[in-house]
């Protein structure tokens, strides 16, 4: 029997790597001679690096950039085997776990960090970038990242504004004579784990702020400044940016890549997909294990196991997925392909207790799913 292990992370536990190593362990206690082969996935967010640098030959590089906050770090990002293509996580420098809790503050908070990590990689002689979204602790449309590069953002008075999704209200101008002119020869793709426009009701600010650290008050003024941003680029660009679908991604970081480096935003999960040639492997197994920390109806917007279910779908491939929690309804779920799902935790615990404990569990849950499906029934 030929299965195929591609699960994401089970955030704040395990790995996506781990978690297909959990899986095929409990796979091997009930089928021991069956074929595993384990590709662990990410959505664009966190543990992108980790999908597409070892399996396609690549390396790591960590240079020096600075925080959220400006302060200085080490970071690393991928340059994949062809040599000419760069994996960069905007999270690796300007993630929330960059930062303490009572740290984050999208009033202030950069993405400059993630630009310096795109400027290493055109000096490294890229042509291609693939910069994953998820995970951001920003606000700023990927200003500071621009910055990192030589756009300018000015003031009526013709200086620069400052960092942070709060200095937009400041802003009169745009100047990109200065933008590093190696963007033009590069292509950029932007890898987006939300659907989320740049502003309104569901855009970045309202919908992400607050886990970035934005009080109640903070998140009218921040979906403001980036509707003001929207408008200047509007008029001084020519680009209507407000309303597209995806643009909300990391704080507005895809608006601008899409803005200033004419990035292409797909979803992550398809990215990844495309670039690990998945379709082949679903067309050459017999089932598919995933999973992921939660299944819920947020699962239908770009996450790992929905791209993963629609292509076994094409194939008529079954799917089973694990996670932390399973919500009851999952009827829009399953009409993507999804067979089955099922919650790992096996009696009350404590949140802590669970993630103490997720590799076990997995062990265990996928044990007992494999020992029903070897139930001859009469």
């Amino acid at each position: 029997m030929n299965i195929l292990i591609a699960p994401d992370a089970f955030k704040d536990s395990l790995s996506a790597k781990a978690v297909a190593s959990h899986i095929a362990k409990g796979i091997k206690k009930v089928l021991p001679d069956a074929k595993l082969t384990q590709i662990p996935l990410s959505d664009g967010g966190e543990g992108l690096l980790e999908a597409l640098v070892t399996p396609l030959k690549g390396e790591l590089i960590t240079v020096k950039v600075n925080d959220p906050l400006m302060r200085p770090i080490e970071a690393s990002y991928g340059i994949l085997g062809d040599g000419q293509t760069a994996v960069i996580e905007l999270a690796a420098a300007s993630g929330l776990e960059r930062l303490h809790p009572n740290e984050r503050n999208p009033l202030v908070t950069s993405t400059y960090g993630t630009g310096q990590l795109v400027q290493h990689a055109l000096d490294r002689g890229c042509k291609k970038l693939i910069i994953g979204l998820g995970g951001s602790a920003t606000n700023d449309a990927g200003m500071g990242l621009v910055k990192a590069l030589g756009g300018q953002f000015l003031n009526s008075q013709g200086k620069p504004i400052g960092q942070g999704g709060g200095a937009l209200a400041d802003l009169d101008c745009i100047d990109l004579s200065q933008l590093d002119n190696r963007l033009a020869d590069c292509k950029v793709i932007a890898a987006c784990d939300v659907t989320n426009p740049l502003t309104g009701p569901q855009g970045a600010s309202h919908v992400f702020g607050r886990q970035k650290g934005g009080q109640s008050q903070d998140l009218e003024q921040l979906d403001s400044n980036l509707s003001h941003l929207a408008t200047i680029i509007q008029t001084q660009l020519g680009k209507s940016v407000q309303t597209i679908k995806g643009t909300g991604a990391a704080g507005g970081t895809a608006m601008g890549l899409l803005t200033f480096t004419n990035a292409e935003l797909k979803p992550g999960i398809e990215l990844i997909m495309d670039e690990l040639q998945m379709e082949n492997h679903i067309k050459k197994t017999d089932l598919i294990i995933t999973g992921e920390g939660r299944i819920d109806q947020q699962t239908l917007y770009g996450k790992t196991l929905i791209g993963v279910t629609k292509k076994a779908k094409h194939h008529r491939i079954p799917v089973i997925a694990i996670a932390g929690q399973v919500e009851t309804d999952l009827k829009a779920v399953y009409k993507c392909g999804l067979t089955a799902a099922f919650a790992i935790v096996n009696q009350p615990m404590h949140l802590g207790e669970a993630i103490e404990n997720t590799g076990i569990l997995i062990e265990s849950t996928v044990e007992n799913i494999f020992r029903t499906l070897g139930i001859k029934l009469l």
